[in-house]
């Protein structure tokens, strides 16, 4: 046990918490005691109106109970209601809308602590630091508040005080939950029980990560040089001189919270663009960053004057590894593409899965759910949905949701339901797969590479449907240029890597059951405008030196049907 007291402990670290809470019966007992009353009391409150037949006129009055309760319960339990509040599937309307109340309509605590806690841990007074500050806070979050004030140097800045005793708090509710989630794993199904401590434990990390404001400083930082060529993104600055562990001062964000659709749109602003920015960036933090937002509420995203979206609250941040950055691209076109052998593989990589899970009976199963979930329009994905009927196959298959994309998925759905409330038509794929296929066109990593031939490639045949898709819905997005990709793809075509992709265009264009002339005529009309003919002529001569006398006299009557180039360029 050591040295270790509650308000000491630095990281999370569940041996050292229970060690020290199970010689100390009576500090957890107390506790223990105050949450089964109020949640006994609530699903009491609950059976009455069955039993009295009140439901329905009762619902609103409920609702509000819970959140009355998780709030009474303190910071632990009001950052497990802010989490559901982003789970329609779980959680019923009526107590969502009073749920989502937890994001920002928390009460404050006394402005004299607050003050003695900046003044304490910067080591100065008020009046040596600001010039201004705010007598009472703008905002009242689960963990800290927030003031608006001034610098001595005129900058205008946000300053957030953590909460007091924190820590004590927060280990005390960690240890009692850890201890619950453990004695209701084996009544529960195997799949849901299974990690249900370590779900326990990555909320306690995260909460740990959460109350050091040095290291949300150091993840604002880094969010934002991640996005340093995305003008379309702000990350405000933090003024190190003025921040420790529970004092915070970074840049004030002037804006609209993305729900509030009446001043976006007052402002001049367009909803749509917004949404773009919003969904294309949430993209890019988990296939390209890696490092993503993992608590984006509407608290958290701004929409600025300037049609810039800001975030704000740097604490709850994740790291995905290069691998599982790799296998969500992969997961996503498989997933549209409707290759549900693939997916299940994905879901194995991914965790999902055990690798000694037999997959052959999940297969037809996620055929069944997830294409009914996607619909016959690929227009109609979204992530709700794929959550609502995944959901179903998680009580009948060794499905297991890894901690860390717990956070993932509530990310994904968060921002997918904050786009749908400023527009209710949105459709995420109009946004999200023409940043997938622009991202497999154009990855300069020789992982991405194999990603896309993995794509363009199924039982050893070239799928030119696919790869004209690719192309054609990259294109949705006016920034994507053909031109480089076109340039990049005909390099890695002519180099040492690119021998295989030869082979299996010189097969596609010798054998009649593999590739007809109409196809490749379409796809090089695709392109055709972006190109000009001596860089076909660089890869045909490339393509030759790969070919057989035989090979070539195949090729050549073939190729002279092609009617690649109009009248005009045939001069040209």
């Amino acid at each position: 046990m050591g040295q270790y007291q509650p308000g000491q402990l630095k990281r999370y670290n569940p041996d050292d918490i229970a060690c020290y809470y199970r010689y100390r019966p009576w500090l957890s007992l107390g506790r223990l005691f105050k949450i089964t009353w109020y949640f006994a009391t609530f699903i009491l409150g609950l059976k009455w109106d069955e039993w009295q037949n009140q439901v329905e006129q009762n619902k609103g009055k409920r609702a509000s109970q819970l959140r009355t309760i998780l709030t009474r319960l303190g910071p632990t339990f009001i950052k497990v209601g802010q989490a559901l509040s982003t789970r329609p599937d779980l959680i019923r309307k009526d107590f969502l809308e009073e749920l989502i109340k937890l994001q920002d309509q928390l009460p404050a605590f006394d402005n004299a602590i607050a003050y003695h806690i900046i003044e304490t841990e910067l080591g100065r007074s008020i009046s040596e630091i600001y010039s201004e500050l705010s007598p009472s806070p703008v905002a009242a979050a689960s963990l800290g508040q927030v003031y608006r004030g001034r610098l001595l140097s005129g900058e205008e800045v946000a300053v957030k005080v953590q909460r007091p005793h924190l820590r004590p708090i927060l280990t005390l509710d960690l240890y009692l939950m850890r201890w619950i989630a453990g004695w209701l794993a084996p009544w529960l199904p195997l799949n849901l029980g299974h990690d249900l401590t370590l779900i326990v434990d990555e909320f306690g990390t995260k909460l740990f990560e959460e109350i050091d404001y040095l290291n949300e400083g150091r993840n604002a930082e880094k969010f934002a040089h991640n996005f340093r060529d995305t003008p379309e993104v702000k990350v405000p600055s933090i003024y190190w001189r003025f921040t420790s562990n529970q004092v915070l001062t970074l840049e004030w964000i002037n804006g609209f919270k993305l729900t509030d659709t009446k001043s976006i749109r007052a402002a001049g602003l367009d909803p749509e663009a917004i949404i773009r920015i919003g969904v294309t960036s949430g993209l890019q933090q988990l296939l390209e960053y890696g490092f993503f937002h993992a608590d984006p509420h509407p608290g958290n995203l701004f929409a600025m004057p300037d049609g810039r979206m800001a975030y704000i609250d740097f604490g709850m941040m994740d790291q995905l590894e290069e691998v599982t950055k790799e296998t969500l691209v992969d997961a996503v076109v498989h997933l549209v593409n409707k290759d549900y052998s693939d997916l299940a593989l994905d879901f194995v990589n991914l965790g999902f899965l055990t690798p000694d899970t037999n997959i052959g009976p999940i297969i037809p199963a996620l055929e069944a759910v997830l294409g009914n979930a996607i619909g016959k329009n690929v227009e109609d994905f979204n992530f709700k949905t794929i959550t609502d009927q995944f959901s179903e196959l998680m009580y009948e298959y060794p499905f297991r949701v890894p901690a860390k994309f717990a956070l993932i998925i509530r990310s994904l759905v968060t921002q997918e339901g904050i786009a749908l409330s400023l527009n209710p038509n949105f459709k995420i794929v109009e946004v999200s797969h023409p940043y997938v296929a622009k991202r497999l066109l154009t990855g300069e990593s020789p992982e991405l590479r194999r990603r896309l031939l993995n794509v363009l490639f199924k039982d050893g045949k070239f799928q030119w449907q696919r790869l004209e898709n690719l192309i054609a819905i990259a294109r949705t997005d006016d920034n994507f240029d053909v031109l480089p990709t076109a340039r990049m793809g005909l390099q890695f075509l002519l180099s040492d890597e690119g021998q295989f992709l030869r082979r299996q265009l010189v097969l596609a264009l010798t054998e009649d059951d593999r590739l007809h002339t109409e196809e490749v005529q379409r796809l090089w009309f695709l392109v055709k405008d972006d190109l000009q003919p001596n860089r076909i002529f660089n890869v045909a001569i490339g393509l030759l030196t790969d070919l057989s006398r035989e090979s070539v006299a195949a090729i050549l009557p073939k190729a002279a049907s092609f009617n690649f180039f109009d009248e005009s360029s045939a001069k040209n």
